[in-house]
């Protein structure tokens, strides 16, 4: 009889151990990951991961090289309220959904399960702070808590006397740059870094796995940081891009008016700005990447010593690129490799040291790739692909890209960079076609040679094929 019943025990133990592989462990399992999802507002990949060796952001480095770097992340929609709204529902923007920066998640795509929503409902502990969502009441339901910095003295957050006059008068915005002998906590980047780290700590008493999102306002206008980080950099050395230029190839509404910067004090209304000006707007880019940078250091330094590192998956991305006088544009919000490429890096302990991978990524893949590392399931309404297979050393199918800004559409696929320009009915205006491997500054357009006829007619096939089922559908109506 004892024989038997260890044979039953036996076998009990097995049937248990086999239900139990392959089972989702959700938040409330003590081994889930936890996610420390960081947002750079306007961060494009000018850093040293990408070759460029004058940008001091050593933090971002560090995580690189515990990392994996994404060489060719594209965002698909380069304007910050829309570009968030697509990558945390993981949905392709279309023509009437996810437009411009003023837009709601929540407004463009009714009851979608956000990628906070579905970390939540599965247990995780909810945290935004900063900057996330473009508005800081967007898919309120999905956070435990959310926080901003409340401003100081001014709404673009200046601290001289000049520029807080400026910025408070009616209609009225300070200069497009600052700098003033200050502690980084003068500034809502540093506040927001101290709020992270305050968390972690609570977090790790908890014990519950978490989800903390955090959103840093800078390198976005207006460049104001604290002088140590203007002094990083020697203006002497800075100078405009080799591509400073708009050919006469290149359709005339690939351009636009910069009008995000004309809106500050000092910059003039119309025309090209003076090198003097755009040499100080690149310096205090630069030095706005390197003072983000250091909060990004401190919450990972505060990650590490808390004993959090070792489970937890940390997801950089800057949520579009942003023109440094590119094509003599300024900001964002056109469809050239200036405002469409983005970093994204990401660490996975156990899994990741320091790779890089040169295979096509988007934003909507990061929904999809998280969901998958945490053991959690994919939702249904998902465009995106997972990229976890490059994280695992293996390939994957998908190698493209597919990005939006209203009536230009941009398919990146191999080393070409493929737009098309069309009405609210899909008809085409215009296009332009850009050889990366011969031509990565943009300046011959080669969508009107004959000897490419046929390329761009099977780029923009693959492009109609892969924008989406509900490119031209707005989701509100249903």
């Amino acid at each position: 009889m004892k024989q038997l019943n260890l044979i039953f025990l036996i076998f009990g133990l097995f049937i248990s151990c086999s239900n139990n592989q392959g089972k989702i462990k959700t938040g409330n399992d003590s081994t889930a990951p936890n996610v420390l999802f960081i947002a750079v507002d306007d961060l494009r990949p000018e850093l040293g991961i990408f070759g460029a060796s004058h940008i001091q952001s050593p933090a971002i480095d560090k995580l690189a090289a515990e990392g994996l770097v994404f060489n060719r992340s594209y965002c698909n929609i380069p304007v910050c309220g829309a570009s968030r709204a697509s990558l945390l529902s993981g949905v392709r923007p279309g023509v009437n959904r996810f437009l411009g920066f003023d837009t709601w998640q929540e407004k463009d795509y009714p009851g979608v399960l956000s990628l906070p929503m579905h970390f939540k409902n599965n247990g995780y502990t909810t945290i935004s702070n900063g900057k996330v969502y473009h508005h800081p009441q967007d898919d309120i339901g999905a956070w435990h808590e959310m926080w901003r910095p409340k401003k100081k003295y001014s709404p673009r957050d200046f601290i001289t006397d000049e520029n807080i006059s400026l910025d408070n008068a009616k209609d009225s915005r300070g200069r497009p740059y600052e700098w003033v002998e200050a502690h980084d906590t003068l500034y809502k980047d540093g506040r927001i870094a101290k709020k992270t780290i305050e968390d972690l700590k609570k977090l790790k008493e908890k014990g519950k796995p978490f989800f903390l999102a955090v959103g840093f306002l800078k390198p976005h206008l207006p460049f104001n940081a604290p002088k140590k980080y203007w002094n990083l950099y020697d203006p002497e050395s800075i100078s405009l891009p080799d591509n400073y230029m708009q050919p006469a190839s290149t359709p005339q509404n690939a351009f636009h008016n910069f009008g995000e910067l004309r809106k500050y004090y000092s910059v003039p209304k119309q025309g090209p700005i003076s090198k003097e000006m755009a040499n100080k707007l690149i310096h205090g880019y630069y030095a706005c990447v390197s003072y983000t940078d250091a909060q990004i250091g401190k919450i990972l330094t505060a990650l590490e010593d808390l004993k959090l590192a070792e489970n937890t998956i940390v997801i950089l991305w800057g949520d579009h690129g942003w023109n440094l006088g590119d094509h003599m544009l300024w900001c964002k919000h056109c469809n050239f490799e200036s405002s469409l490429h983005v970093p994204m890096i990401i660490k996975v302990p156990g899994k990741t040291s320091g790779q890089k991978t040169e295979v096509i990524t988007e934003y909507i893949d990061i929904y999809p790739s998280l969901c998958d590392l945490a053991r959690l399931p994919v939702p249904d309404h998902i465009d995106g692909e997972s990229f976890v297979p490059l994280i695992e050393g293996n390939s994957r199918v998908k190698d493209y890209a597919i990005s939006k800004y209203y009536n230009g559409v941009t398919l990146v696929k191999e080393n070409l960079f493929y737009t098309e320009f069309i009405d609210k009915e899909g008809n085409l205006k215009t296009r332009m076609l850009f050889d990366h491997t011969n031509d990565p500054l943009e300046l011959d357009n080669l969508a009107e040679k004959p000897s490419y006829e046929n390329k761009v007619n099977d780029l923009s096939n693959f492009l109609h094929a892969n924008w989406g089922n509900d490119f031209f559908l707005d989701r509100r109506k249903k």
